[in-house]
């Protein structure tokens, strides 16, 4: 059974990898039909269609009129919900819970995290925040908050994984093991206090990441 679990385990990421196909095809179509209302002068710019709800988006092609004031308001509510720094760890009750880490096992200036795919590596630190602008070459180390399945085709390149949030079964993790990564998670305000460029190492076998160089 083990062996089975081990030869099939990879094949839980194809269905994830067909929905993330599919929707960069519905993604695409909307950024179509977005044009269009642009070249008609209904939208400033294609984007501002992901502000409305697929009922408001039938509703502004049958009109071709659409609420300068409604836009406004969902792009700010965009940009504030961006600001926010989620919880590293919320409960089923939504309870949070806060923490810090107590060991005394780091080198000095260390980061704490979890350890959950083992190897130690070093290499440049590519700190990102938006898929859609990560610019990664062979051998770079991913720093980012979290991943989740449409992160999967960064893995084919990266040597490492730093996230500030994180389990042994979070999407990172997973794949970091899967692809033998050396990876450790939540690591608190990685993104923050580790810059693009740094070279740092990871130790994914007993969880801490350190900073080598302040060079960027």
């Amino acid at each position: 059974m083990i062996d089975r679990v081990r030869t099939f385990a990879g094949y839980r990421e194809y269905p994830k990898y067909g929905m993330v196909s599919r929707y960069f095809v519905y993604k695409q179509a909307l950024l179509g039909e977005a044009e269009r209302l642009v070249r008609a002068g209904v939208l400033r710019r294609a984007d501002d269609i992901f502000y409305l709800r697929f009922d408001e988006l039938r509703e502004v092609v049958r009109t071709q009129h659409v609420s300068a004031e409604l836009l406004r308001a969902r792009e700010e509510e965009f940009r504030s919900f961006q600001a926010l720094t989620p919880p590293r760890v919320l409960t089923s009750d939504g309870e949070i819970v806060t923490g810090v880490y107590r060991r005394e096992d780091l080198p000095t200036g260390a980061l704490p995290g979890l350890a959950v795919s083992t190897g130690i590596v070093e290499g440049r630190a590519r700190v990102v925040a938006d898929i859609a602008q990560a610019d990664l070459e062979t051998g770079d180390i991913l720093v980012t908050a979290y991943t989740d399945p449409s992160w999967t085709p960064l893995f084919v390149a990266i040597a490492g994984l730093v996230t500030e949030v994180g389990g042994l079964m979070t999407h990172g993790a997973v794949i970091a093991r899967e692809y033998g990564l050396p990876a450790v998670v939540a690591v608190p305000d990685a993104t923050r206090v580790i810059r693009d460029g740094q070279r740092i190492r990871v130790n994914g076998t007993d969880g801490y990441v350190e900073i080598l160089s302040d060079e960027t």
